[in-house]
Protein backbone atom coordinates (compact mmCIF):
# COMPACT_ATOMS: atom_id res chain seq x y z
CA UNK A 1 0.00 0.00 0.00
CA UNK A 2 1.24 3.51 -0.84
CA UNK A 3 3.16 5.40 1.83
CA UNK A 4 1.68 8.80 0.90
CA UNK A 5 -1.82 10.24 0.67
CA UNK A 6 -2.60 13.47 -1.18
CA UNK A 7 -5.71 15.08 0.33
CA UNK A 8 -7.23 17.68 -1.95
CA UNK A 9 -10.18 20.01 -1.57
CA UNK A 10 -13.75 20.24 -2.77
CA UNK A 11 -13.09 21.95 -6.09
CA UNK A 12 -10.50 19.94 -7.97
CA UNK A 13 -10.50 22.21 -11.04
CA UNK A 14 -8.00 22.07 -13.91
CA UNK A 15 -5.17 23.96 -12.21
CA UNK A 16 -5.43 22.04 -8.94
CA UNK A 17 -5.59 18.79 -10.90
CA UNK A 18 -2.29 19.86 -12.47
CA UNK A 19 -0.94 20.42 -8.94
CA UNK A 20 -1.97 16.88 -7.95
CA UNK A 21 -0.41 15.54 -11.14
CA UNK A 22 2.93 17.23 -10.45
CA UNK A 23 2.96 16.25 -6.79
CA UNK A 24 2.26 12.63 -7.73
CA UNK A 25 5.10 12.75 -10.24
CA UNK A 26 7.58 14.09 -7.70
CA UNK A 27 6.67 11.49 -5.07
CA UNK A 28 6.71 8.67 -7.61
CA UNK A 29 10.27 9.60 -8.57
CA UNK A 30 11.36 8.75 -5.04
CA UNK A 31 9.10 5.88 -4.01
CA UNK A 32 8.20 4.14 -7.30
CA UNK A 33 4.68 3.93 -5.85
CA UNK A 34 1.72 6.07 -6.79
CA UNK A 35 0.44 8.16 -3.89
CA UNK A 36 -3.24 7.73 -3.08
CA UNK A 37 -5.38 10.81 -3.87
CA UNK A 38 -8.51 11.41 -1.79
CA UNK A 39 -10.95 14.30 -1.41
CA UNK A 40 -11.14 15.76 2.08
CA UNK A 41 -14.33 15.32 4.09
CA UNK A 42 -15.24 15.65 7.77
CA UNK A 43 -15.59 11.87 8.06
CA UNK A 44 -12.28 11.06 6.39
CA UNK A 45 -10.18 8.72 8.56
CA UNK A 46 -6.50 8.39 7.72
CA UNK A 47 -4.37 5.92 9.64
CA UNK A 48 -0.99 6.89 8.28
CA UNK A 49 0.91 10.07 9.12
CA UNK A 50 2.27 10.79 5.69
CA UNK A 51 -0.52 13.01 4.45
CA UNK A 52 -0.04 15.97 2.12
CA UNK A 53 -2.96 18.41 2.19
CA UNK A 54 -3.19 20.75 -0.78
CA UNK A 55 -5.63 23.52 -1.71
CA UNK A 56 -6.86 26.91 -0.59
CA UNK A 57 -8.69 27.82 2.60
CA UNK A 58 -11.84 28.11 0.50
CA UNK A 59 -11.80 24.62 -0.96
CA UNK A 60 -10.03 22.45 1.62
CA UNK A 61 -11.57 22.55 5.08
CA UNK A 62 -8.58 20.83 6.67
CA UNK A 63 -6.36 23.70 5.52
CA UNK A 64 -8.97 26.21 6.66
CA UNK A 65 -8.88 24.76 10.18
CA UNK A 66 -5.16 24.01 10.50
CA UNK A 67 -3.29 26.74 8.65
CA UNK A 68 -2.08 29.93 10.28
CA UNK A 69 -0.69 31.38 7.03
CA UNK A 70 -1.77 34.88 6.05
CA UNK A 71 -1.76 34.83 2.26
CA UNK A 72 -2.77 38.11 0.67
CA UNK A 73 -1.70 38.25 -2.98
CA UNK A 74 -2.18 36.35 -6.21
CA UNK A 75 -0.05 33.22 -6.66
CA UNK A 76 1.23 33.36 -3.07
CA UNK A 77 1.66 30.03 -1.29
CA UNK A 78 2.75 28.54 2.02
CA UNK A 79 4.45 25.16 2.57
CA UNK A 80 4.31 23.91 6.14
CA UNK A 81 5.76 20.59 7.30
CA UNK A 82 5.23 19.53 10.90
CA UNK A 83 5.02 16.13 12.59
CA UNK A 84 5.36 14.35 9.23
CA UNK A 85 2.29 16.15 7.86
CA UNK A 86 2.53 18.55 4.92
CA UNK A 87 0.20 21.46 4.13
CA UNK A 88 0.60 23.17 0.77
CA UNK A 89 -1.73 26.14 0.75
CA UNK A 90 -2.27 28.66 -2.02
CA UNK A 91 -3.94 32.05 -2.03
CA UNK A 92 -5.46 30.93 -5.33
CA UNK A 93 -5.22 27.97 -7.71
CA UNK A 94 -1.88 29.07 -9.16
CA UNK A 95 -0.56 29.49 -5.64
CA UNK A 96 -1.44 25.86 -4.88
CA UNK A 97 0.34 24.75 -8.06
CA UNK A 98 3.47 26.78 -7.34
CA UNK A 99 3.53 25.55 -3.76
CA UNK A 100 3.64 21.99 -5.08
CA UNK A 101 6.46 22.88 -7.51
CA UNK A 102 8.52 24.44 -4.73
CA UNK A 103 7.79 21.60 -2.31
CA UNK A 104 10.03 19.67 -4.69
CA UNK A 105 12.45 22.50 -5.56
CA UNK A 106 13.08 23.80 -2.06
CA UNK A 107 12.28 20.87 0.25
CA UNK A 108 12.46 17.40 -1.26
CA UNK A 109 15.71 18.17 -3.06
CA UNK A 110 17.34 19.31 0.17
CA UNK A 111 16.33 16.04 1.78
CA UNK A 112 17.70 14.08 -1.15
CA UNK A 113 21.08 15.79 -1.26
CA UNK A 114 21.80 15.89 2.45
CA UNK A 115 25.61 16.19 2.18
CA UNK A 116 26.35 12.93 3.93
CA UNK A 117 27.67 9.50 2.98
CA UNK A 118 24.20 8.26 2.03
CA UNK A 119 24.40 10.36 -1.13
CA UNK A 120 25.23 7.33 -3.26
CA UNK A 121 21.97 5.66 -2.26
CA UNK A 122 19.63 8.51 -1.31
CA UNK A 123 16.35 7.46 0.29
CA UNK A 124 15.01 10.84 1.44
CA UNK A 125 11.38 9.84 1.88
CA UNK A 126 12.15 6.84 4.08
CA UNK A 127 13.12 9.20 6.88
CA UNK A 128 10.73 11.38 8.93
CA UNK A 129 10.07 14.75 7.35
CA UNK A 130 11.99 17.55 9.09
CA UNK A 131 9.88 20.57 10.01
CA UNK A 132 9.81 23.29 7.40
CA UNK A 133 8.03 26.57 6.69
CA UNK A 134 8.13 28.68 3.54
CA UNK A 135 5.81 31.46 2.41
CA UNK A 136 6.51 33.01 -0.96
CA UNK A 137 5.15 34.37 -4.24
CA UNK A 138 6.75 35.04 -7.64
CA UNK A 139 8.44 38.44 -7.76
CA UNK A 140 7.45 39.34 -11.34
CA UNK A 141 3.70 39.36 -11.90
CA UNK A 142 3.55 37.83 -15.41
CA UNK A 143 6.32 35.45 -16.53
CA UNK A 144 6.42 33.36 -19.65
CA UNK A 145 7.57 32.60 -23.17
CA UNK A 146 7.30 34.40 -26.50
CA UNK A 147 7.54 32.11 -29.52
CA UNK A 148 6.41 31.47 -33.04
CA UNK A 149 3.85 28.70 -32.74
CA UNK A 150 4.98 26.57 -35.66
CA UNK A 151 8.15 25.53 -33.80
CA UNK A 152 6.17 24.00 -30.92
CA UNK A 153 6.05 20.28 -31.69
CA UNK A 154 4.28 19.02 -28.57
CA UNK A 155 2.06 21.69 -27.06
CA UNK A 156 1.21 19.64 -23.96
CA UNK A 157 4.87 18.95 -23.22
CA UNK A 158 5.71 22.62 -23.85
CA UNK A 159 3.04 23.84 -21.44
CA UNK A 160 3.85 21.16 -18.86
CA UNK A 161 7.45 22.36 -18.80
CA UNK A 162 6.27 25.95 -18.41
CA UNK A 163 4.39 24.84 -15.28
CA UNK A 164 7.56 23.42 -13.72
CA UNK A 165 9.17 26.86 -14.02
CA UNK A 166 6.10 28.61 -12.58
CA UNK A 167 5.28 30.48 -15.78
CA UNK A 168 1.84 31.97 -16.26
CA UNK A 169 1.95 33.56 -19.73
CA UNK A 170 2.42 32.24 -23.28
CA UNK A 171 2.55 34.60 -26.26
CA UNK A 172 2.26 32.60 -29.46
CA UNK A 173 2.72 34.13 -32.92
CA UNK A 174 1.33 32.31 -35.97
CA UNK A 175 0.76 32.97 -39.66
CA UNK A 176 -2.76 31.60 -39.17
CA UNK A 177 -4.80 30.46 -36.19
CA UNK A 178 -3.94 26.78 -35.55
CA UNK A 179 -6.55 24.16 -36.44
CA UNK A 180 -6.47 22.94 -32.81
CA UNK A 181 -6.32 26.40 -31.20
CA UNK A 182 -9.16 25.64 -28.78
CA UNK A 183 -7.37 22.54 -27.47
CA UNK A 184 -4.17 24.50 -26.92
CA UNK A 185 -5.98 27.34 -25.15
CA UNK A 186 -7.96 24.98 -22.93
CA UNK A 187 -4.83 23.08 -21.93
CA UNK A 188 -2.92 26.28 -21.12
CA UNK A 189 -5.79 27.51 -18.95
CA UNK A 190 -5.95 24.16 -17.13
CA UNK A 191 -2.30 24.78 -16.20
CA UNK A 192 -2.82 28.32 -14.90
CA UNK A 193 -1.27 29.88 -18.01
CA UNK A 194 -2.75 32.86 -19.84
CA UNK A 195 -2.40 32.58 -23.62
CA UNK A 196 -2.11 35.51 -25.99
CA UNK A 197 -2.13 35.09 -29.77
CA UNK A 198 -0.02 37.35 -31.95
CA UNK A 199 -0.59 38.57 -35.47
CA UNK A 200 0.78 41.48 -37.51
CA UNK A 201 -0.59 44.98 -37.73
CA UNK A 202 1.18 45.81 -40.99
CA UNK A 203 4.35 43.94 -40.19
CA UNK A 204 6.28 41.30 -42.08
CA UNK A 205 9.83 40.02 -42.07
CA UNK A 206 10.79 43.20 -43.95
CA UNK A 207 9.32 46.43 -42.55
CA UNK A 208 10.63 48.43 -45.52
CA UNK A 209 7.79 47.06 -47.66
CA UNK A 210 5.25 49.49 -46.25
CA UNK A 211 4.16 52.86 -47.57
CA UNK A 212 3.50 54.87 -44.42
CA UNK A 213 1.57 57.47 -46.41
CA UNK A 214 -1.29 54.99 -46.90
CA UNK A 215 -0.94 52.94 -43.74
CA UNK A 216 -4.09 54.27 -42.05
CA UNK A 217 -6.26 52.54 -44.63
CA UNK A 218 -5.16 49.16 -43.20
CA UNK A 219 -6.87 49.55 -39.80
CA UNK A 220 -10.30 48.14 -40.83
CA UNK A 221 -8.61 45.13 -42.45
CA UNK A 222 -6.68 44.38 -39.23
CA UNK A 223 -9.82 44.61 -37.11
CA UNK A 224 -11.71 42.39 -39.55
CA UNK A 225 -8.99 39.74 -39.19
CA UNK A 226 -9.50 39.78 -35.43
CA UNK A 227 -13.26 39.48 -35.77
CA UNK A 228 -13.04 36.53 -38.14
CA UNK A 229 -10.15 34.59 -36.63
CA UNK A 230 -9.71 35.46 -32.95
CA UNK A 231 -12.85 36.96 -31.41
CA UNK A 232 -14.51 33.56 -30.93
CA UNK A 233 -11.53 32.06 -29.09
CA UNK A 234 -11.10 32.07 -25.30
CA UNK A 235 -7.76 33.86 -25.55
CA UNK A 236 -6.47 36.27 -22.91
CA UNK A 237 -5.44 38.95 -25.35
CA UNK A 238 -3.84 39.93 -28.64
CA UNK A 239 -0.18 40.72 -29.17
CA UNK A 240 0.73 42.63 -32.32
CA UNK A 241 3.79 44.07 -33.98
CA UNK A 242 3.94 46.83 -36.50
CA UNK A 243 6.66 48.45 -38.60
CA UNK A 244 9.34 49.14 -35.94
CA UNK A 245 11.79 46.27 -36.49
CA UNK A 246 14.37 48.42 -38.26
CA UNK A 247 17.67 50.09 -37.38
CA UNK A 248 16.63 53.40 -38.89
CA UNK A 249 14.31 56.09 -37.52
CA UNK A 250 12.47 56.70 -40.80
CA UNK A 251 10.73 54.85 -43.61
CA UNK A 252 10.45 56.85 -46.83
CA UNK A 253 11.31 60.03 -44.97
CA UNK A 254 8.55 59.53 -42.36
CA UNK A 255 9.46 59.20 -38.68
CA UNK A 256 8.57 55.69 -37.48
CA UNK A 257 7.88 56.66 -33.83
CA UNK A 258 5.31 59.25 -34.87
CA UNK A 259 3.66 57.17 -37.61
CA UNK A 260 3.39 53.98 -35.56
CA UNK A 261 1.85 55.80 -32.59
CA UNK A 262 -0.86 57.39 -34.74
CA UNK A 263 -1.51 54.13 -36.60
CA UNK A 264 -1.67 51.93 -33.49
CA UNK A 265 -4.00 54.34 -31.68
CA UNK A 266 -6.36 54.58 -34.65
CA UNK A 267 -6.45 50.80 -35.07
CA UNK A 268 -6.84 50.10 -31.36
CA UNK A 269 -9.83 52.44 -31.24
CA UNK A 270 -11.72 50.05 -33.51
CA UNK A 271 -11.00 47.22 -31.07
CA UNK A 272 -11.83 49.10 -27.88
CA UNK A 273 -15.09 50.48 -29.26
CA UNK A 274 -16.47 46.94 -29.48
CA UNK A 275 -14.22 45.09 -26.98
CA UNK A 276 -13.40 47.68 -24.29
CA UNK A 277 -11.73 45.18 -21.96
CA UNK A 278 -9.59 43.41 -24.56
CA UNK A 279 -5.92 43.01 -23.61
CA UNK A 280 -3.88 44.56 -26.42
CA UNK A 281 -0.10 44.20 -26.30
CA UNK A 282 2.04 46.29 -28.64
CA UNK A 283 5.33 44.55 -29.43
CA UNK A 284 7.63 47.50 -30.00
CA UNK A 285 11.24 47.19 -31.24
CA UNK A 286 13.38 49.83 -29.57
CA UNK A 287 15.94 49.94 -32.39
CA UNK A 288 13.92 52.39 -34.49
CA UNK A 289 12.29 54.52 -31.77
CA UNK A 290 14.53 54.69 -28.68
CA UNK A 291 15.73 58.22 -29.53
CA UNK A 292 12.18 59.43 -30.20
CA UNK A 293 10.30 58.11 -27.19
CA UNK A 294 8.45 61.41 -26.72
CA UNK A 295 6.09 60.34 -29.51
CA UNK A 296 5.32 57.03 -27.77
CA UNK A 297 3.98 58.84 -24.72
CA UNK A 298 0.83 59.30 -26.77
CA UNK A 299 0.16 55.55 -27.20
CA UNK A 300 -3.28 54.76 -25.75
CA UNK A 301 -2.68 53.94 -22.04
CA UNK A 302 -4.98 50.90 -22.32
CA UNK A 303 -2.39 49.32 -24.63
CA UNK A 304 0.47 47.46 -22.97
CA UNK A 305 3.78 48.23 -24.67
CA UNK A 306 6.03 45.17 -24.73
CA UNK A 307 9.57 46.25 -25.59
CA UNK A 308 12.10 44.23 -27.57
CA UNK A 309 15.72 44.83 -28.58
CA UNK A 310 16.58 47.12 -25.69
CA UNK A 311 20.29 46.63 -26.26
CA UNK A 312 22.67 44.35 -24.43
CA UNK A 313 22.06 40.92 -22.89
CA UNK A 314 19.57 39.86 -21.57
CA UNK A 315 17.79 41.66 -24.43
CA UNK A 316 20.26 40.57 -27.09
CA UNK A 317 20.13 37.25 -28.95
CA UNK A 318 23.73 36.63 -27.88
CA UNK A 319 24.42 36.15 -24.14
CA UNK A 320 27.99 37.40 -24.59
CA UNK A 321 26.73 40.80 -25.83
CA UNK A 322 27.17 42.85 -22.65
CA UNK A 323 29.16 45.88 -23.84
CA UNK A 324 26.25 48.31 -23.56
CA UNK A 325 24.59 46.80 -20.50
CA UNK A 326 24.60 50.11 -18.59
CA UNK A 327 22.85 51.87 -21.48
CA UNK A 328 20.21 49.14 -21.59
CA UNK A 329 19.67 49.60 -17.85
CA UNK A 330 19.20 53.34 -18.31
CA UNK A 331 16.75 52.76 -21.18
CA UNK A 332 14.65 50.40 -19.01
CA UNK A 333 14.42 53.10 -16.36
CA UNK A 334 13.28 55.63 -18.96
CA UNK A 335 10.65 53.58 -20.77
CA UNK A 336 9.13 51.79 -17.75
CA UNK A 337 7.28 54.97 -16.75
CA UNK A 338 7.14 56.60 -20.17
CA UNK A 339 3.37 57.11 -19.89
CA UNK A 340 3.38 57.69 -16.12
CA UNK A 341 3.74 55.55 -13.02
CA UNK A 342 0.82 53.32 -14.04
CA UNK A 343 2.26 52.66 -17.49
CA UNK A 344 1.30 49.17 -18.74
CA UNK A 345 4.72 47.75 -19.45
CA UNK A 346 6.50 44.56 -20.50
CA UNK A 347 9.74 43.33 -22.05
CA UNK A 348 10.95 40.38 -24.11
CA UNK A 349 14.23 38.89 -22.94
CA UNK A 350 16.46 36.97 -25.34
CA UNK A 351 19.73 35.06 -25.18
CA UNK A 352 18.05 31.69 -25.74
CA UNK A 353 17.30 29.72 -28.92
CA UNK A 354 15.53 31.48 -31.79
CA UNK A 355 14.26 30.82 -35.28
CA UNK A 356 16.72 29.98 -38.02
CA UNK A 357 15.77 32.87 -40.26
CA UNK A 358 17.93 31.49 -43.06
CA UNK A 359 15.55 28.54 -43.34
CA UNK A 360 12.35 30.42 -42.44
CA UNK A 361 9.21 30.00 -44.52
CA UNK A 362 5.74 31.38 -43.86
CA UNK A 363 3.13 28.64 -43.34
CA UNK A 364 -0.08 29.40 -45.19
CA UNK A 365 -3.28 28.02 -43.72
CA UNK A 366 -4.17 26.17 -40.52
CA UNK A 367 -1.92 23.52 -39.02
CA UNK A 368 -2.59 20.98 -36.29
CA UNK A 369 -0.01 22.59 -34.06
CA UNK A 370 2.11 20.84 -31.45
CA UNK A 371 1.37 17.26 -32.50
CA UNK A 372 4.43 15.28 -33.65
CA UNK A 373 6.13 11.92 -33.26
CA UNK A 374 8.47 11.10 -30.40
CA UNK A 375 11.18 10.18 -32.93
CA UNK A 376 10.92 13.55 -34.67
CA UNK A 377 11.15 15.45 -31.39
CA UNK A 378 14.16 13.48 -30.15
CA UNK A 379 15.99 13.92 -33.44
CA UNK A 380 15.36 17.66 -33.49
CA UNK A 381 16.28 18.04 -29.82
CA UNK A 382 19.61 16.28 -30.42
CA UNK A 383 20.38 18.70 -33.27
CA UNK A 384 19.67 21.69 -31.05
CA UNK A 385 22.25 20.71 -28.43
CA UNK A 386 25.07 22.67 -30.05
CA UNK A 387 23.03 25.87 -29.94
CA UNK A 388 22.22 25.30 -26.28
CA UNK A 389 25.87 24.51 -25.46
CA UNK A 390 27.04 27.86 -26.84
CA UNK A 391 24.26 29.77 -25.08
CA UNK A 392 24.86 27.91 -21.83
CA UNK A 393 28.58 28.75 -21.82
CA UNK A 394 28.00 32.49 -21.98
CA UNK A 395 24.98 32.42 -19.68
CA UNK A 396 27.21 30.88 -17.01
CA UNK A 397 29.62 33.76 -17.55
CA UNK A 398 27.03 36.55 -17.57
CA UNK A 399 24.21 35.28 -15.35
CA UNK A 400 24.96 38.12 -12.92
CA UNK A 401 23.95 40.61 -15.62
CA UNK A 402 20.63 38.83 -16.14
CA UNK A 403 19.89 38.89 -12.42
CA UNK A 404 20.85 42.56 -12.14
CA UNK A 405 18.46 43.40 -14.99
CA UNK A 406 15.65 41.40 -13.37
CA UNK A 407 16.12 43.48 -10.22
CA UNK A 408 16.07 46.68 -12.31
CA UNK A 409 12.83 45.61 -13.96
CA UNK A 410 11.29 44.71 -10.61
CA UNK A 411 12.29 48.03 -9.05
CA UNK A 412 10.89 49.98 -12.02
CA UNK A 413 7.35 48.63 -11.53
CA UNK A 414 7.43 46.93 -8.10
CA UNK A 415 7.12 43.64 -9.95
CA UNK A 416 3.92 44.67 -11.75
CA UNK A 417 4.99 43.96 -15.33
CA UNK A 418 5.30 41.23 -17.96
CA UNK A 419 8.63 39.54 -18.63
CA UNK A 420 8.60 37.01 -21.43
CA UNK A 421 11.66 35.20 -22.73
CA UNK A 422 12.04 34.38 -26.40
CA UNK A 423 12.56 30.62 -26.19
CA UNK A 424 11.72 29.22 -29.61
CA UNK A 425 12.82 26.35 -31.82
CA UNK A 426 14.88 24.91 -28.98
CA UNK A 427 12.71 21.86 -28.20
CA UNK A 428 11.68 23.23 -24.83
CA UNK A 429 8.88 20.64 -24.86
CA UNK A 430 11.54 17.90 -24.67
CA UNK A 431 14.11 19.44 -22.33
CA UNK A 432 14.10 22.23 -19.77
CA UNK A 433 17.59 23.58 -20.27
CA UNK A 434 19.44 24.84 -17.21
CA UNK A 435 19.75 28.43 -18.39
CA UNK A 436 16.00 28.73 -19.00
CA UNK A 437 15.25 27.30 -15.54
CA UNK A 438 17.83 29.65 -14.00
CA UNK A 439 16.32 32.74 -15.63
CA UNK A 440 12.79 31.93 -14.50
CA UNK A 441 14.04 31.27 -10.98
CA UNK A 442 15.42 34.82 -11.10
CA UNK A 443 11.98 36.12 -12.07
CA UNK A 444 10.41 34.29 -9.14
CA UNK A 445 13.04 34.77 -6.43
CA UNK A 446 15.16 37.77 -7.43
CA UNK A 447 16.72 38.26 -3.98
CA UNK A 448 18.28 34.81 -3.70
CA UNK A 449 22.08 34.70 -3.84
CA UNK A 450 23.14 33.80 -7.39
CA UNK A 451 25.50 31.01 -6.32
CA UNK A 452 22.78 29.45 -4.20
CA UNK A 453 20.31 29.83 -7.07
CA UNK A 454 22.66 28.12 -9.54
CA UNK A 455 23.19 25.26 -7.10
CA UNK A 456 19.49 24.77 -6.42
CA UNK A 457 18.42 24.89 -10.08
CA UNK A 458 21.21 22.54 -11.20
CA UNK A 459 20.00 19.83 -8.76
CA UNK A 460 16.47 19.68 -10.15
CA UNK A 461 15.74 16.36 -11.78
CA UNK A 462 13.77 17.92 -14.62
CA UNK A 463 16.62 20.29 -15.64
CA UNK A 464 19.08 19.38 -18.41
CA UNK A 465 22.51 20.64 -19.40
CA UNK A 466 23.69 20.92 -23.00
Amino acid sequence: MSEFIIVYGEAENGVQKKAIENLSEFLLDYTYEYPVCVKYSENLKLNRKRCIYIGTKQNNQYINKNSAARLSKCEEYCIKVQNDTVIIEGYDDNGVLYGVIDFYNKYLLKMEYAHNDSLVYPRPLQKPFPDFLLQSAPAIKNRGIWTWGHVIYNYKGFIDNMVKLKMNLLIMWNDAVPFNAKDIIDYAHSCGIKIIFGYPWCWDTDCNKFDLKTIMSKSPEIFEAFEKQYSGLDIDGIYFQSFTELRTEKIGGILIADAVTRFVNATAELFFNKYPNLELQFGLHATSVKEKTEYLKKVNPKIKIVWEDLGAFPFSYLPDDTEYFEKATELVGEISTLRGKEDRFGVVSKGFTKLDWGAFRHIEGEVNLGVSSKFMRKDRADRKRKCWKYLQAYWLTNADKALEMVKTLYDAKNGNLDVTALVEDGMFEESIMFIVALYFEMLCDKDKDLKEMINEVALRGYVDFA
